[in-house]
């Protein structure tokens, strides 16, 4: 089902007829607006623009899109102009570095556009967001995979790949590159704030030969981790977030090739009626094009 930001792609390339010129008003890229019609038609099964030396043009689908996909946009467009009059508070979770600068972005861009809301980041220790967001301590949360999202609703926003953190006179501290099997015989921090599952992941448990990693010291938060990394107690895997937002002269970030990225959810409870939710959510969807 398509959804507003891409009704709205629609609606500027039929507009101008063209997809370079839809994509300067759009800001995005030439490229990225074609792929995302591309994307939008496969998961239609139809052609939505003949494509052709004069310009694009209108399918017969296309036009039955643009129709009700117009009336869809100025309905959108009226909630959230009646959101913009609303006070109150929007409570974001979030754990060490969130979605990275997809965080921080998605927040100025609300608060630009819903100047009467206080927007509150609240930041967890490992992987206590979501609990955070079952408790009612935060409205929407930003939450590293794996977790249990049961009765909450949640959007995949982001993806990074990971990230070996050493000290700097680590014996592979300057190496360009490292596989998890590099790694078997090194202490890896942990934690037993987080839901065991989460802990295996993080530490890829088992390893590609069915030990499980050596466990070294344990640690309440990031900021513990990080120490006991710099002083050479272990070493950490974390998201290439991390490795910017926590820049530091006796770490280093080495990346690791053979393992899964990890993967970021926008998530809320399924049955929170906040206008202010949808909003936000909104809001990201627009800056993960």
């Amino acid at each position: 089902m398509a959804d507003i930001r891409q009704l709205r792609y629609v609606l500027a390339v039929a507009e101008h007829a063209s997809v370079s010129r839809a994509a300067t008003e759009l800001h995005l890229s030439q490229s990225a607006l074609s792929e995302a019609l591309r994307k939008l038609e496969l998961e239609l099964g139809v052609e939505l623009f003949n494509r052709g030396a004069r310009g694009v043009t209108p399918t017969a689908a296309g036009e039955a899109l643009l129709t009700a996909g117009a009336e869809a946009v100025r309905a959108f467009d009226a909630a959230l102009d009646a959101a913009r009059g609303q006070t109150g508070r929007l409570r974001v979770g979030f754990e060490a570095t969130g979605a990275g600068r997809l965080s921080t972005q998605s927040r100025a861009r609300f608060l630009a556009r819903y100047p009467h809301v206080r927007v509150e980041p609240r930041r967890y220790d490992w992987g206590g967001e979501v609990g955070a967001l079952r408790d009612g301590e935060c409205d929407v949360a930003f939450v590293w995979l794996p977790a249990d999202l049961t009765a909450l609703r949640h959007e995949i926003v982001a993806s990074e790949p990971r990230f070996a953190g050493l000290a700097c006179e680590h014996r592979l501290a300057k190496r360009d590159a490292l596989t998890i099997d590099e790694l078997n015989d090194e202490p890896i921090m942990w934690t037993r704030r987080a839901p065991r599952y989460w802990v295996d992941w993080w530490a890829v448990n088992p390893r590609p030969n069915g030990a499980e990693p050596r466990w070294g010291p344990e640690n309440e938060n990031v900021e513990e981790m990080l120490e006991q990394v710099a002083d050479g107690s272990a070493y950490a895997i974390v998201g290439a977030s991390m490795t910017e937002f926590y820049a530091r002269p006796d770490l280093a970030w080495v990346p690791i090739t053979d393992i899964d990225p990890l993967r970021i959810a926008l998530a809320w409870r399924e049955r929170d009626a906040n206008p202010l939710i949808a909003a936000f959510a909104a809001t990201v969807r627009e800056l993960t094009v």
